[in-house]
């Protein structure tokens, strides 16, 4: 199948000391937890995204890795680092480490908007966004803020959507308080079919109270039909458009597991894609690395078993929470 993907987390040096045909097949990979990107892998063509945000229980630095079925073509345009199969394109922009956030966030989204539409790709399926400081004050705002100004301000610029039909599914988490801001995405040559939530208000319709723009991404993206991918965006302990359970990092994480298997129920409702919570591979984020034990352990008695996860330490978009929770399906037979 031409959009065939899997996504592992592995250690770094695991990673390096992949060979030959295996690299080919790698369309793109994030390092979380080191300093620098390595050389070794982007001298052979592989888009390598650095997000300086440490992982929770480890020394070592971790990979999320995509992966096709099969050997990939590499390219660049103008401002942006891409690879991609017959159907499915990862793509990381050039971003300007000196620009104001706000700036930094439309000329990111601007050239990745570029990149998809120039290659063919031009469906955003999935969007990942890490903002340094993302609580703190940005000219009187803070920065999340600011940053869904620059993000909506090139969507409405390039006429996309920022409601509804066609928004991609995405988290926003913080990074390192020094850290560039960092974007990269997977995009499609067929449109995805988005899944909201029915215990929550759509993100693009929140009310102005979080902020003079609302973020842009949908609950969840289906790609595919008979065999979809599920591609779940950022979740937490909403429900409406509220914060829940300040201070209870366990309670947290059941909402927001609550909210995952809502949309998963939405998902096998409208759009016959028949996945439970067992089938995922989440990816945590923690405010406070101490918590991971706490969350580990929450996921394992609701799923049953050890989740297969990545836990990184990273700030949340609103400060009374705790805990965010994003997650990716593949169908069985795809994985290896």
């Amino acid at each position: 199948m031409g959009q065939a993907l899997q996504v592992r987390f592995m250690a770094l040096d695991d990673v390096l000391a992949r060979r030959g045909d295996w690299v080919e097949r790698v369309l793109g990979v994030t390092v979380f937890g080191a300093d620098a990107a390595p050389q070794a892998l982007c001298a052979q063509g592989v888009p390598v995204v650095l997000v300086q945000a440490p992982v929770a229980g480890a020394r070592q630095p971790a990979c999320e890795v995509w992966l096709a079925d099969h050997a990939v073509r590499s390219g660049r345009s103008a401002r942006a680092r891409w690879r991609a199969t017959e159907s499915l394109m990862f793509v990381a922009p050039d971003i300007d480490p000196d620009a104001a956030l706000e700036a930094g966030a439309e000329a990111a989204y601007t050239a990745l908007f570029d990149a998809v539409e120039a290659a063919g790709y031009p469906h955003l399926l999935r969007v990942w966004n890490h903002i340094g400081d993302i609580n703190g004050e940005d000219a009187g705002l803070e920065r999340y803020r600011r940053f869904n100004i620059g993000r909506q301000q090139a969507f409405l610029a390039r006429r996309r959507q920022v409601a509804g039909a066609g928004v991609p599914a995405a988290s926003a988490l913080g990074a390192r308080a020094d850290a560039p801001l960092c974007v990269y995405a997977l995009a499609a040559r067929a449109a995805p079919r988005g899944v909201e939530n029915p215990r929550q208000i759509s993100a693009y319709h929140y009310p102005a109270d979080y902020g003079p723009r609302a973020p842009t991404f949908s609950r969840a993206n289906l790609l595919g039909g008979d065999a979809p991918i599920l591609f779940v965006s950022g979740t937490a302990s909403i429900v409406g458009h509220q914060s829940l359970h300040p201070g209870d990092v366990r309670e947290q994480t059941r909402e927001t597991l609550r909210n995952i298997a809502a949309l998963l129920e939405v998902g096998r409702a409208e759009h016959g894609a028949r996945f439970a919570l067992a089938d995922l591979q989440f990816k945590v984020y923690l405010r406070d690395a101490a918590h991971r034990d706490a969350v580990h352990e929450e996921l394992a008695g609701v799923i049953g078993a050890a989740p297969d996860a990545l836990f990184l330490q990273a700030d949340i978009c609103r400060q009374e929470l705790l805990v965010e929770i994003e997650a990716v399906a593949v169908p069985k037979r795809e994985r290896a």
